[in-house]
């Protein structure tokens, strides 16, 4: 949702140092001194729950195909003076039961990308630890001429999220065996034409505000401009915009390919391995989540039947709007809280993959070298922070999206509507903003009706163009 931002909102306030800087200061202390030593990233992998398999050693599997050590013979072939081995190869059909270990800090600290995985987790909890106090800051001082800093700490995550999907996508690119790289492409077309699709779709269907936040976009840049001295009729087109929203969101999407394929696979073999149905329920859920947060912003389907329900002759909503938007922002929490709990299962059934490939093996006819059974193995554990952060990427997007939604959008936490006092309350240049966003294009009245419990009801009538 585009909203408007006032100019003024910038100023920073008149004390040296403030409540917000001193926080974002401590935060930044934190980072560097405590995280090291207390990170929950590590403790997602490294706590003991999670297990690999140990790859088999060539005397292991020697023993297994009933082979003793061979000393060197006249058939090897010499080159410049060294003795080149064949490579040994074993039955495909072996007996092989592999061994499992649990994840310890050494083990983690081999794997690919774990510093980066590191890195956005532990940011993620400490740009979600400084956003939950200035909302209490915000809460309790209420300040009127400071910039939220919560809104820099969620924007910086979600530059390291996507730069960090940027690198992982780079990846198949550069791999020139295998479709990875027309897969990418492939999508990355296809999410192009289905959000143009989408942003031909009106308001009355999806509610994602696009046209009044252009609106109020191009209205603020135009003032803008008009106190820099300079005429402009606004920066871009309404066409322009959308098209360059469309491009962005088609590289989102490419980006997005690859770990929805693996989250579908990891789901399937997580269901196969939990025998609970709660557990299964929980899964189901968590795999149908994004949908859910998609139709909670179409219009026909929920919003739509919660503020006019069909219940008779009389349409009484079942809750206020503003109670709606909320309720809304608290489903996407609790599903990303979900995802976040479902994280080990899905990376189990990930590690499982080893086992899963050397029974498959079993099945088949012929011979292997060791030393390619060796690689197929280890090779599962080699890439587990990158499916980590296949997982944990889209999910850090999503809730700081979300927790900027609730900022930009003046929304309130709180499901139930708050009490108002008899005087009314000025508005701040961002509930301004709001208000100028669900104005209607009409010119009709809007009133806003508050009572208070009192012997003889008393209303507030706010009435605005």
């Amino acid at each position: 949702m585009f909203l408007h931002v006032n100019i003024h909102w910038l100023i920073p306030p008149q004390g040296v140092i403030g409540v917000q800087l001193v926080v974002t200061m401590v935060m930044a202390s934190i980072i560097q001194k405590i995280i090291p030593h207390y990170s929950l990233a590590r403790w997602l992998l490294c706590s003991g729950s999670l297990r690999w398999y140990l790859h088999p050693t060539e005397e292991e599997l020697r023993i297994l195909a009933g082979k003793q050590q061979k000393g060197k013979s006249k058939k090897d072939r010499k080159y410049n003076g060294h003795i080149e081995n064949k490579p040994l190869t074993i039955p495909k059909d072996i007996d092989l039961h592999l061994e499992t270990k649990s994840i310890t800090e050494i083990d983690a600290l081999a794997l690919h990308y774990f510093p980066e995985y590191q890195w956005l987790v532990d940011f993620t909890v400490a740009a979600t630890v400084v956003y939950l106090v200035t909302e209490a800051y915000y809460s309790w001082v209420k300040p009127s001429q400071e910039m939220n800093i919560s809104i820099v700490w969620c924007l910086l995550v979600l530059a390291f999220a996507i730069k960090i999907l940027f690198s992982l996508t780079a990846h198949y690119f550069k791999v020139e065996e295998g479709g990875e790289r027309s897969v990418c492409v492939t999508f990355g077309f296809f999410f192009f034409v289905k959000a143009m699709t989408i942003l031909i779709v009106t308001e009355n269907y999806l509610e994602f505000g696009l046209e009044s936040g252009f609106s109020n976009f191009s209205e603020s840049a135009v003032q803008f401009f008009e106190k820099q001295g300079l005429e402009s009729q606004g920066p871009v087109s309404k066409l322009t915009f959308k098209f360059f929203l469309a491009i962005l969101c088609s590289f989102i999407g490419a980006f997005l390919t690859f770990p929805g394929l693996r989250l579908a696979q990891m789901h399937l073999d997580a269901l196969s391995l939990s025998t609970e149905k709660i557990t299964q329920t929980l899964l189901h859920i968590n795999f149908l989540a994004p949908l859910l947060m998609v139709l909670l912003w179409v219009k026909p389907i929920t919003k739509d039947y919660i503020m006019n329900p069909p219940l008779g002759k009389e349409n009484v909503p079942l809750m206020s709007e503003a109670t709606f938007d909320t309720l809304r922002l608290w489903i996407i929490i609790l599903l990303c809280a979900l995802r976040l709990a479902m994280m080990r299962s899905h990376l189990q059934a990930y590690l499982n993959l080893a086992q899963k490939c050397v029974d498959q093996m079993k099945k088949e006819v012929g011979r292997i070298s060791t030393v390619e059974l060796q690689k197929m193995v280890a090779r599962v554990f080699y890439y587990l922070c990158i499916i980590a952060l296949q997982y944990v990427a889209p999910l850090v997007m999503l809730l700081h999206m979300t927790l900027l939604l609730k900022t930009l959008g003046n929304y309130s936490w709180g499901i139930y509507p708050e009490a108002t006092s008899d005087l009314p309350v000025e508005s701040s240049p961002l509930s301004n903003s709001v208000n100028s966003e669900s104005s209607s294009d009409d010119g009709k009245f809007q009133c806003i009706l508050w009572s208070k419990c009192h012997p003889k009801s008393r209303f507030i009538t706010h009435a605005r163009l």
